[in-house]
Order: structure tokens, then C-alpha cells, then sequence
């Protein structure tokens, strides 16, 4: 079984909550037993999460020999000029080392979203800005660590789709069985 998830804002990609005060999980959102989720999102992160029952799959989807493509709707502080998108696609150096190159594009209108809760600071004097975002790699807080890298510090990151997997209109804390 492979489910796919729009996990919302300040959720943990996990069933049980470890932490003192403790944080909201899968578990309130009445996913079928049995399944675990496959890779990560961080919990200041949105969107698509795949969960899954069988190993072998799960294997598949997240192991980096398997490049998996992961597309992300980011919206980045800041003014997005060609020479930080440049750096984005040739890949950035990061403290645990070069990233792979990243498709990146930037959106001229932002994506219809959800409104998130607790919902983006806006700064008056400083312009934000959505790109569309494509990694083949996934290490802990990628995207936003390449965007700082840049000069764009992230405000928001939504993840739309995994590989042939999309969110689609999934709306936060929802989900559907998908085919493998």
C-alpha cells in the first residue's frame, strides 16, 4: 500500500509524539495501521509525505542511488536575481558539502495555496518571492539550507511531488491510496 499525505504545518513525520510539550503526529489523522512514512519532512514543512507498509518500497523511494526527484514551491525572502538562481542550479556548497544540481524556476505568481496557520510574517521592506524547486538528493533541511546559502532565507517550503507522485488537491491532514 503507498499512501500519499499533505502533511500540514507543525506536524511530526512519525506516530508518536517524544517530545515535552509534546507535538502533534500522523497519528490524529486516521492513516490506515501498518504504514510508516517514507523519507522525511521536516515539521516546519508542508505538503506531500508518502507513506507506505512495504519495506522493499520504501527502500526505493528514499535511498539517494535511486535520485528520486522532489519538487518544492518555496517562498523565499528576498529578491531571486539570475546569479543566485544560477547558483541554485549548478548546486551550492553546503557545511556537509556540495549538493547536487537543482532545477529551479522562478513563479511569477504565487501557488494557490492553503493559507498556513500560524500564517508567513510579511515584511513591508523586504520582497518575497516563490520558486519551484527540484532536488534529486534529500539531507536534513536541504532546500532551506541551499536557499540561505544563496542569500534567500526560506519563509515557506511545500513539497508537491515525489518522483511520478503528486499532491495534487490534497488538502492539509488529507490522503489517498496511490499506485507503486
Amino acid at each position: 500500500m503507498l499512501i500519499a499525505f499533505n502533511k500540514p504545518f507543525n506536524v511530526l513525520c512519525q506516530f508518536t509524539a517524544r517530545s515535552v510539550p509534546p507535538r502533534r503526529t500522523l497519528a490524529e489523522f486516521g492513516l490506515p495501521p501498518g504504514v510508516y512514512a517514507a523519507g522525511r519532512l521536516d515539521h516546519d514543512s508542508e505538503g506531500l509525505l508518502l507513506l507506505t507498509d512495504d519495506g522493499a518500497l520504501a527502500h526505493r523511494l528514499t535511498d539517494p542511488r535511486h535520485k528520486q526527484a522532489k519538487t518544492y514551491w518555496v517562498q523565499v525572502e528576498g529578491a531571486p536575481d539570475e546569479a543566485k538562481l544560477d547558483a541554485l542550479r549548478r548546486g551550492v556548497l553546503l557545511n556537509d558539502g556540495p549538493t547536487r544540481p537543482a532545477q529551479v524556476a522562478l513563479l511569477e505568481t504565487p501557488p494557490a495555496l492553503w493559507p498556513r496557520d500560524p500564517p508567513v510574517r510579511h515584511r513591508k521592506t523586504v520582497p518575497d518571492h516563490w520558486l519551484a524547486l527540484t532536488i534529486s538528493e534529500g539531507r536534513n533541511r536541504q532546500v532551506r539550507r541551499m536557499t540561505a546559502a544563496v542569500g534567500l532565507p526560506t519563509l515557506r517550503l511545500v513539497r508537491v511531488t515525489i518522483g511520478n507522485h503528486a499532491l495534487g488537491d490534497l488538502q492539509p491532514g488529507q490522503w489517498r491510496e496511490v499506485g507503486r
